[in-house]
């Protein structure tokens, strides 16, 4: 069976599907209205970096990145919907191939164009004190922002694959992202730079020092996201639909 006709159903399912395209909106909205509030903010701090302070609402949206790539692929273990999708697509790989490009593409799309709307609105209210920003540090923070969101939706999949549930892998991930990881950096130092999401936020600051750079942050959640399917594509493979 051709690739191509594979890729088609599992779009489909992603358009059909409410939750999907709403999970999206929400990216987009809340992505926004974070990085508006941050816009008007004190910008006295001697720390201050107005390109992560654009970008910060990024911080809150990426729940809604991480559960889209959760809801996508969970939606197919309810209802036996799995092995009608492996009955019309028998080669596992090939069906799961499909459906993490479908999350991938409409992650990254939005996610480009949330960064750039964030970016805009934040510098309309921190005015004079964007001023600094360059050129090609804004369009590095608004294409590894776009990077950034689609990995973290991947990494979501291949968690959602592995166990099964997205309710479990958004009980995993959501008290990781918004506690666990603040707490472990405290706690690690420079060991929490490998961390998924704090590798890859690297991205969003103006300055940056430490092992990791802006793109060899993204590099560490890049393989944290293709450590998560594959152990996803293993459970799809090894375990009944």
């Amino acid at each position: 069976m051709e690739l191509t006709p594979v890729l088609r159903s599992e779009w489909l399912k992603i358009r059909t599907l409410r939750s999907l395209p709403g999970a999206l909106l929400a990216l987009f909205a809340a992505t926004t209205a974070f990085s508006a509030i941050a816009g008007v903010s004190e910008t006295s701090d001697p720390g201050f970096d107005p390109l992560l302070t654009s970008l910060s609402g990024v911080v809150p949206g990426q729940i809604a990145a991480v559960s889209f790539g959760a809801m996508a692929v969970s939606s197919e273990f309810q209802s036996g919907a799995l092995r009608l999708s492996l009955a019309a697509v028998p080669r596992r790989g090939r069906w799961f191939a499909a459906k993490a490009a479908v999350i991938a593409v409409p992650a990254l799309l939005v996610g480009l164009v949330t960064a750039l709307a964030a970016l805009l609105v934040a510098r309309t209210g921190l005015g004079p004190a964007a001023d600094g920003l360059g050129t090609g540090e804004q369009v590095r923070g608004v294409v590894g922002c776009g990077v950034y969101l689609m990995l973290m939706a991947l990494f979501a999949a291949g968690l959602a694959a592995l166990l099964r549930s997205g309710v479990a892998t958004l009980s995993l991930l959501i008290p990781f992202i918004l506690v666990v990881s603040f707490v472990i950096g405290d706690a690690t130092g420079t060991v929490a730079d490998f961390l998924p999401d704090k590798a890859g936020q690297l991205v969003l600051r103006e300055t940056y020092d430490g092992t990791l750079g802006p793109w060899s942050g993204l590099a560490v959640t890049a393989i944290w996201a293709a450590a998560a399917l594959l152990a996803g594509a293993w459970s799809l493979r090894r375990r009944d639909a």
